[in-house]
This record gives structure tokens, C-alpha cells and sequence, in this order.
């Protein structure tokens, strides 16, 4: 992959997590939660999958986002609810933990 490209998706996420970042601290989480959302990471994404692997792996990666959807939806609900009991890092850990077996279990019964 050409080095410029790199540094073009380097750019955008890490404006992305700033971005999300700064509105979050200001305790402004629908703005950042918007942020985080766009859909500008899986766009370039997208539009690199194509570029590189043409229609048939786009839409296996797409249809691949939306089976793993509920593992990160649970994701987010076990961080959501385990955030003011444990804490940051042991409600992200449990979080990840949950998103990466749900995940895991997913792809085992879809293939």
C-alpha cells in the first residue's frame, strides 16, 4: 500500500479520535458519539476494499460489519453498565472481553 494513502487514513482517524475525544470531555457525548459514527473510517475503508479487492470482498466485509453488529452492541452495553461500578480499564476489559467471544461465537455459527 502506497505511503501516502497510509498517512491519509492515519490523519482522518486520528482526527476522528480527537474530535470524539474533545467533545466527550466536555461532557457533550451525543456530539462526540456523532463524531465517532460518521461514517468516514468505514467509508475509506470501504472505498479501499473495492479499490483493492473489487464488489464480491466489498460486500463480504459489509455484510461481515453487520453480523458482528450485535457482538459490539453488546459490547458497548456491558461498558455502559460496568463503567460506575468497576471503573475505566476493568469495564473496557470485560467490554472487549465480551465483544471478542461474542464475536468469536458469531463467526463459528455463521460459517
Amino acid at each position: 500500500m502506497h505511503p501516502v494513502t497510509l498517512a491519509l487514513y492515519f490523519v482522518i482517524g486520528g482526527l476522528a479520535v480527537a474530535l470524539t475525544t474533545y467533545y466527550g470531555s466536555q461532557s457533550k457525548g451525543m456530539i462526540a458519539a456523532f463524531i465517532a459514527f460518521l461514517p468516514s473510517v468505514t467509508l475509506l475503508t470501504i472505498s479501499t476494499i473495492y479499490l483493492h479487492g473489487g464488489q464480491q470482498a466489498t460486500t463480504s466485509y459489509l455484510r461481515s460489519m453487520i453480523i458482528l453488529t450485535p457482538a459490539w452492541v453488546l459490547y458497548v452495553v456491558a461498558t455502559l453498565l460496568l463503567l460506575p461500578r468497576l471503573g475505566l480499564i476493568p469495564a473496557l476489559a470485560i467490554g472487549v472481553a465480551v465483544y471478542i467471544g461474542a464475536s468469536l461465537l458469531t463467526m463459528k455459527i455463521v460459517s
